[in-house]
């Protein structure tokens, strides 16, 4: 494995000035010593490393399929793909990065847990935190799958301590995670501006402190359990870095870095060491950022890029731990500011893995094999999962895992003792990746649906369920919920937001819906609660919960074995 240097560095080793922000209304830091010649040294210039990634989601063995590769331009000017990924051949990578430069931090922007496989995920992601632990991971930011278990679990991810209901599943307590999560944004109190974890922390490097400060998705309320943030406030991201800036400049810090759960698309995803026609989101958040804002890592998109945006460089690491962008930020002791930035990204080849972060990984997934590998089904197709939030061009969102999950929402509900449901749906971002043909394994079932979400049914109306429909276009974002057999309707791509569904053709085992009639309707305990801006399932009446989502989707593929293919055509898009 060849890793191309940055420019030479000083030796000077970091310290741990200070760790800032409100938390419960204390300051909590962590001072250095001072002292030295009273006669100010000569200024000179500093070369400080950062190893940035981004939403690992607990990938501990190397990802596979498309989420197991990067493309790249190959020699002969075609678009290639790398095989990337898997925590031993990152920290292979970070440690040969980290050699280059004892001034080195390494950094992160938020969804390390959640959404995680299950070798991860069944023991509540604390294998990833003991192996980013290892790693040396120094700082990230809070992303909103930090959240998917709510508040109290993010900060025993922090701090330590064993489960609430699952206790000490390794026998011993769980210890919590070396590095710091940082969250500027996510207020406790407005009023104080108290937050949940620290705003920032700063590092010195011969007497140049360097403020990180950790940003959350300002949209994350719309995507999590709305019952799991009760009392938290997520503000807007570059609001809330400009509100710091003159606290940190009075504390002597020229130089700052962002750390932000937010992104950016690339129009050519071949180029991930580029930056051609990004757009997103972060294009606005970087420019509306202080001028003395001089670097920000970002992620969400999971995509990777290496831009200058509004004079600022801004990168991102892919997902999954398939790359890191390496940043030499060159500092000057007299100012006492930031000389230059300059940052490449690199795939994590899969040469060499690290010793001990293997050993762990394959300790952690020799226990997770039993319930892992255990065949549960078998499919005749492949079960493709839907698009997330852009549809692309003649298709209507539809997808067959997606039906299929729907049917067996359905299936566990349908009965008047269950709930009573005739329609099931679930979002797209709960369907997290696809089921190859062949036989269908527990492991399998638990990386589409690794949330733990309840299965829940509700009252609706025919004008609500029309109104759920219609709530799938938000602006940019077109999130079409997956529905069970028997219900149909269609989309115009033409019509305008708020009259893109013709009620008409919403109907129910070929009858139109009533809009005054009720229907009991099926969805997971996230969508009833609001998410993912489907307000209309908090009008519901009569909920009623059922079963784990996994736990209906694993039954159902065991009853129906091997699973017929879903019917598809359940949605029909026009121009």
């Amino acid at each position: 494995m060849s890793v191309p240097p940055l420019s030479p560095s000083s030796l000077a080793r970091p310290r741990v000035l200070l760790l800032g922000a409100l938390v419960s209304g204390a300051l909590f830091s962590l001072h250095a010593g001072c002292g030295g010649d009273s006669t100010p040294p000569e200024s000179k210039q500093i070369h400080v490393q950062l190893l940035a990634f981004n939403d690992f989601h607990g990938n501990l063995e190397p990802p596979t399929g498309s989420n197991g590769t990067l493309a790249t331009v190959g020699a002969d000017g075609g678009t290639t793909t790398v095989s990337a990924g898997g925590a031993a051949f990152f920290a292979s990578h970070i440690e040969q990065l980290r050699a280059q430069n004892p001034n080195t931090v390494v950094v992160a922007a938020g969804d390390l847990i959640g959404a995680s496989p299950l070798i991860s995920g069944i023991f509540h992601d604390e294998p990833t935190v003991a192996v980013l632990n290892q790693i040396g991971l120094d700082i990230t930011s809070v992303g909103n799958h930090e959240f998917d278990d709510g508040r109290d679990e993010l900060l025993r991810m922090q701090n330590g301590g064993c489960h609430p209901v699952d206790g000490c599943q390794s026998g011993t307590t769980f210890p919590g995670a070396k590095f710091k999560y940082l969250s500027a944004n996510v207020f406790t109190n407005t009023a104080t501006r108290e937050t949940l974890l620290p705003a920032y922390e700063i590092r010195e490097f011969e007497g140049v402190k360097v403020a990180f400060i950790g940003m959350t998705l300002e949209g994350t309320p719309g995507i999590v359990n709305p019952t799991t943030i009760t009392g938290l406030s997520f503000q807007d991201e570059a609001d809330t870095v400009n509100a710091l800036v003159p606290g940190l400049k009075a504390q002597g810090v020229e130089a700052i870095v962002v750390l932000i759960h937010e992104g950016g698309y690339p129009a050519n995803k071949s180029l991930y060491d580029g930056c051609q026609g990004v757009s997103g989101p972060i294009l606005d958040i970087v420019s509306r950022l202080d001028p003395e804002v001089d670097f920000i890592h970002s992620g969400h998109t999971h995509e990777a890029y290496n831009c200058v945006i509004d004079g600022r460089r801004v990168t991102s690491a892919s997902s999954f731990g398939r790359a890191i962008s390496q940043v030499d930020l060159v500092l000057d002791t007299g100012t006492k500011d930031v000389v230059s930035v300059e940052a490449s990204n690199h795939i994590v080849t899969r040469d060499e893995a690290n010793p001990t972060v293997d050993t762990m990984v394959k300790d952690y997934a020799t226990r997770s094999a039993p319930l892992a590998n255990r065949v549960i089904g078998r499919t005749p197709v492949d079960l493709k999962m839907p698009p997330r939030t852009t549809i692309p061009a003649g298709q209507s969102g539809e997808s067959l895992l997606g039906n299929a999950i729907a049917d067996a929402f359905l299936e566990a509900t349908r009965e008047p003792d269950k709930g009573g449901a005739v329609i099931a749906v679930t979002n797209p971002g709960g369907v997290r990746t696809d089921i190859p043909a062949g036989e269908i394994t527990y492991g399998q079932t638990f990386n589409v649906q690794p949330f733990s979400n309840s299965v829940t049914t509700l009252t609706l109306t025919g004008a609500q369920i029309h109104q759920m429909l219609e709530q799938q276009f938000q602006g940019a974002n077109t999130r079409i919920l997956q529905v069970s057999a028997g219900f149909t309707y269609s989309w115009s791509v033409s019509a305008p937001q708020g009259k893109k569904v013709d009620p008409a053709s919403i109907q129910l085992n070929g009858v139109t819906l009533d809009p005054a009639a009720t229907y009991r309707v099926t969805q997971t305990n996230y969508l009833a609660a609001g998410g993912d801006g489907f307000s209309v399932f908090t009008q519901g009446q009569d909920l009623r919960t059922g079963p784990i989502d996994l736990d209906a989707f694993a039954a159902y593929l065991e009853a129906h074995n091997p699973l017929t293919p879903p019917t598809d055509k359940r949605i029909t898009v026009i121009p």
